[in-house]
């Protein structure tokens, strides 16, 4: 790759900003999570598609963790960059904030990981330029992220023979301890 094909971070950081209005609240009075997610997938899309230069869909959404609800009336930032690129994909690191503007406080109420994948006109994968990074907290977070994957697909191969050992007929005492029961 010719340095011309890489793109810096800081050419996609993207920062969205939203008013959290009632019609986003749900029956607790609380910003509803699937409002949250819509936001980050908007935002993860338009950092990942300006690096691409290209259409972007998402593959994977990683660690959605919601770590303190978010109030109507508060003003959401959505702050998001290319922590990874492959071949066509991209990994989208997400910090959601919400602010209060009454009083100013600030509290981290969301991070969040997204793969993006480029397409062509044609929807067919697509490369995307390399990462130029450019301080040490884009080499971390690229670090992060090729630990990120091997520790996810590790934990898919993991799963996946564990699931195809299981029989119900011998792991029935794994229901012992659950709230569960057999109505059968």
């Amino acid at each position: 790759m010719q340095a011309s094909e890489f793109r810096p971070v800081s050419y996609s950081r993207t920062t969205i900003t939203e008013l959290m209005i009632p019609a986003y609240a749900n029956f607790g009075g609380k910003i509803h999570g699937g409002i949250l997610l819509s936001l980050m997938d908007k935002v993860a899309y338009a950092c990942s598609a300006k690096h691409a230069g290209n259409y972007c869909v998402t593959v994977t959404v990683d660690g959605v963790h919601f770590l303190q609800p978010v109030e109507v009336g508060e003003l959401v930032s959505l702050m998001a960059s290319v922590n990874y690129v492959g071949n066509t994909s991209l990994m989208v690191g997400i910090k959601v904030i919400a602010e209060n503007v009454k009083t100013g406080q600030v509290k981290h109420t969301n991070t969040s990981y997204f793969t993006m994948v480029a397409k062509d006109d044609s929807g067919k994968p697509t490369p995307v330029p390399g990462l130029l990074l450019e301080n040490q907290e884009d080499v971390r977070r690229f670090l992060e992220a090729i630990k990120r994957r091997e520790i996810k697909e590790h934990s898919r191969q993991v799963f996946e023979n564990e699931k195809s050992r299981l029989t119900p007929e011998e792991d029935l005492t794994l229901l012992e301890k659950e709230r569960c029961r057999l109505g059968f």
